[in-house]
């Protein structure tokens, strides 16, 4: 939509009476991370953007820029602000492997795994007796993220959590004791 790549995060499709239908939409802006909320009547057309998509590894940041290399060639670097990131800085740990998505050879954004392994820093211990309830208590992981995770989870163990949401999916590893 003129001229920049967007992305849709909601859609809904509105009749009202007398009038023509319109879809209305709230969209993100690839480039500048903005959103915005737009109705469309049925009469638009829009030019499919050409994405291109390339895994790259995360360096590390500094000063709010997020730094970036190529897989095998660890001299193509490149940066995005946290403004552009948004929530998905919380997920990015050294030497993870995500998807960069480029528009007219330029990388305008990443893209996480879906499920991604991580360290717990920190959590508090357990209480004895309280895992017949099911419950949940908050774990640190290595990036900072905290997340509810089930009793038996304990500091130095590894987890797996959703990148969408930030939540606990299963523990891959115990903690060596």
């Amino acid at each position: 939509m003129e001229g920049e790549p967007y992305e849709v995060l909601a859609y809904e499709f509105l009749r009202m009476q007398q009038r023509k239908p319109v879809t209305k939409t709230k969209i993100r802006n690839l480039i500048n991370g903005a959103v915005v909320e737009r109705n469309f009547h049925q009469n638009e057309t829009f030019e499919e953007a050409e994405i291109e998509k390339e895994t790259v590894k995360f360096i590390y940041s500094h000063r709010g820029e997020y730094w970036f290399s190529g897989i095998l060639q660890g001299s193509q670097r490149f940066s995005l602000t946290e403004k552009i990131l948004g929530s998905k800085i919380q997920f990015l740990k050294p030497n993870a492997e995500i998807t960069a998505m480029k528009f007219q050879n330029k990388v305008i954004n990443i893209q996480l795994p879906i499920k991604m392994e991580y360290a717990v820093k920190e959590t508090p211990p357990n209480i004895r007796g309280d895992t017949a309830s099911g419950g949940r208590k908050p774990a640190t992981l290595e990036t900072g993220l905290v997340v509810q995770v089930p009793f038996f989870i304990n500091a130095g163990d590894v987890v797996k959590v959703n990148t969408e949401n930030g939540e606990y999916i299963e523990r891959i590893e115990k903690a060596k004791s």
